[in-house]
């Protein structure tokens, strides 16, 4: 479980003897040979069982030995597959969590958003204005939790497959440098520290020339310098294999660092070979796909999409495909 109060999410027996079958299967294991009866799910891909099958879970009567045996039995044959279970138990429950941030989430009222119509009044109808304000309120809303929720998923995982852990500024053994090139007391953030192989890890999804960036890009081309300092190799793996100016002078920067750069297939194929045989299906089967596939979408047109509200559902569709979002 996670989170306190309404927000908590807390994952049923049933529901975790679910994950652990899908587990298994993705490992291409044999529930005869480790004595589990599997769970009767219905796909053997996670990705294709909608999140209502597993609320369904909930009503089943599994005891706790039939869990602690199942993940002992795993654990006897890999003892990675208790940090599979881990990472696949921590994607379920942020996407179980969005699910309900998206069928809570308020529709915005006037007293929010009000004042922003003296920008654009005049320019259509005053109702097209007002439905135009109270939706994009709405999207804005749900994408700051979407990117919250993605904060607090995507890079522990990246981690954890790393071996390793994100480490605060106030407990980072990688100390800031003054001027004069000294450590200080201030803690640098570390997106993943390995401790087995001294190795603190920068991890980005891609890094571009966007303006947005340019504020903090000092901060970034001082990172490997302190972790140098601080006794550390930099390495600094990219998963978007497309180049920019700004990525070669961040690279360059860890590699003179006495660092290590990996890029597109090169940095996928480096966390699959520190994961292991075990976690590196996870890689594989829950990460590399989800990102690869919606960065293959082609958009040299934006396709025209409709949003449509009732109280029942929010809908969201193009000519070809809808995405149903139930309300609660």
């Amino acid at each position: 479980m996670h989170g306190s109060g309404d927000a908590q999410v807390v994952i049923s027996d049933g529901e975790l003897l679910s994950l652990i079958s899908i587990a298994i299967n993705d490992l291409g294991w044999s529930f005869d040979e480790l004595g589990i009866d599997p769970s009767d799910i219905p796909n053997n891909s996670y990705y294709q069982i909608p999140l209502n099958w597993f609320d369904s879970q909930e009503n089943l009567d599994t005891s706790s030995d039939i869990i602690v045996n199942a993940l002992s039995a795993c654990f006897g044959k890999d003892n990675d597959f208790g940090l599979y279970i881990e990472n696949l138990s921590a994607l379920h429950r942020r996407r179980v969590k969005y699910k309900r941030i998206l069928s809570t989430q308020p529709m915005p009222n006037m007293d929010q958003i009000g004042p922003r119509v003296l920008l654009e009044y005049g320019g259509c109808d005053t109702t097209l204005l007002a439905n135009w304000m109270v939706w994009r309120k709405w999207i804005y809303d749900i994408d700051n939790r979407s990117a919250q929720e993605t904060g607090y998923l995507f890079e522990p995982l990246l981690a954890s497959c790393l071996g390793g852990e994100p480490v605060g500024s106030r407990n980072s053994p990688v100390k800031r440098l003054d001027s004069n090139g000294q450590p200080t007391n201030k803690g640098r953030q570390i997106d993943c520290l390995v401790p087995t192989n001294n190795r603190t890890y920068e991890l980005k999804l891609r890094v571009t020339i966007a303006a947005s960036g340019q504020g903090r890009f000092g901060e970034e081309l001082s990172f490997p310098v302190e972790s140098q300092a601080a006794g550390f190799i930099p390495v600094l793996l990219v998963l978007d294999p497309t180049p920019s100016s700004r990525l070669t002078e961040l690279s360059n920067k860890f590699l003179e660092s006495g660092g290590l750069f990996y890029q597109g297939e090169e940095a996928w194929a480096h966390m699959e070979q520190e994961a292991g045989s075990v976690v590196s299906v996870f890689i594989e089967n829950y990460i590399k796909p989800a990102i690869q596939d919606i960065e293959e979408v082609e958009m040299p047109v934006l396709q025209s999409i409709n949003l449509s509200w009732s109280e029942q559902t929010i809908e969201i569709s193009s000519a070809e495909n809808s995405y149903l979002v139930n309300r609660t």
